[in-house]
């Protein structure tokens, strides 16, 4: 299939997107049914850990697809310097502190409507980071934030067991 329809390999992103992808990237995938299947729904590239730069630009994008985003659930140690809540475009997005891990990042939209996002790190080189991204929207992937992270060469590999 062409690039050109938006189709891609399995596991390849379009050339046009490959081409565009850079931090602070936001790459989703929406489904609108209720039993979504996978384990992550999407994926972001930050450019920091400065999550009052990085933020508003990911709820941004967020919202133009979702509508308004109510929260966003994030480990607090994975970031600098954390507030409780950021206006974003005259609307107020609670960040709630969870030990969810650096990996990911949990969006809230309404009183129920959770999505996870794969969080790719900010030193990422780009085709791993274009690696993890597209393994974080793979309609039937079962693969946790972390072991994507470890797949694609971005995170670290776990530590050896004692024998």
């Amino acid at each position: 299939m062409s690039d050109e329809t938006g189709a891609s390999h399995r596991g390849l992103l379009p050339d046009r997107f490959r081409q565009a992808a850079q931090p602070g990237t936001v790459l989703l995938r929406l489904e609108t049914t209720q039993s979504r299947e996978g384990a992550l729904d999407g994926a972001w590239w930050p450019h920091s850990r400065d999550i009052s730069a990085e933020l508003p630009g990911l709820v941004r994008a967020l919202t133009e697809h979702l509508g308004p985003i109510a929260s966003v659930g994030l480990d607090a140690e994975a970031w600098d310097d954390v507030p409780a809540r950021l206006v974003v475009d005259g609307r107020s997005v609670h960040i709630d502190r969870y030990p969810v891990g650096d990996d990911t990042v949990i969006i809230t939209r309404g009183d129920r409507d959770h999505f996870s996002l794969l969080v790719v790190p900010p030193q990422a080189s780009r085709e791993a980071a274009l690696a993890a991204m597209a393994r974080a929207v793979e309609a039937d992937g079962t693969d946790s934030a972390r072991q994507i992270l470890i797949a694609t060469g971005v995170g670290p590999e776990p530590p050896a067991e004692a024998s």
